[in-house]
């Protein structure tokens, strides 16, 4: 899904949820009761509305807003799992090591195959150099 770049990624939110749901369905995924994990930039009860209603696990870390009572901050807090939002430094990692790589932080291409298979030969040598880091 291309997009242009000033749209931010929280209204591009429900369309890629949809997007999620139907890829799911195509290689029957079950997503029920698995946890859904976004940052700050999504904190809203909307987007945990969202979430729940195709019955997956919001976990957004909370955005403070300037918010200094701390009774406020801890109900923000109440329900968010901290062990479990730490998970996604796997994937930011990921996408901070594909930055590494100029021509997929700025497409040139103008195909999108073209792009997918640049992204494909990145992630190729990120896994070789992980194989060959632990033999």
């Amino acid at each position: 899904m291309v997009r242009p770049i000033n749209q931010h990624d929280s209204i591009l939110f429900p369309e890629g949820l949809d997007n999620l749901i139907d890829i799911a369905d195509l290689f029957d995924l079950e997503l029920e009761n698995s946890y859904f994990t976004l940052d700050t930039g999504f904190d809203s009860d909307y987007n945990r509305w969202l979430i729940r209603s195709v019955k997956m696990i919001p976990v957004i870390k909370p955005n403070r807003r300037g918010i200094k009572n701390q009774e406020k901050l801890e109900m923000m807090y109440e329900n968010f799992d901290e062990k479990i939002y730490k998970e996604r430094f796997k994937i930011e990692r990921t996408f901070s090591w594909q930055d590494i790589y100029r021509k997929l932080v700025t497409r040139y291409e103008k195909l999108e195959c073209t792009h997918n298979g640049f992204k494909n030969l990145a992630y190729s040598v990120m896994n070789l150099r992980v194989f060959f880091q632990e033999t």
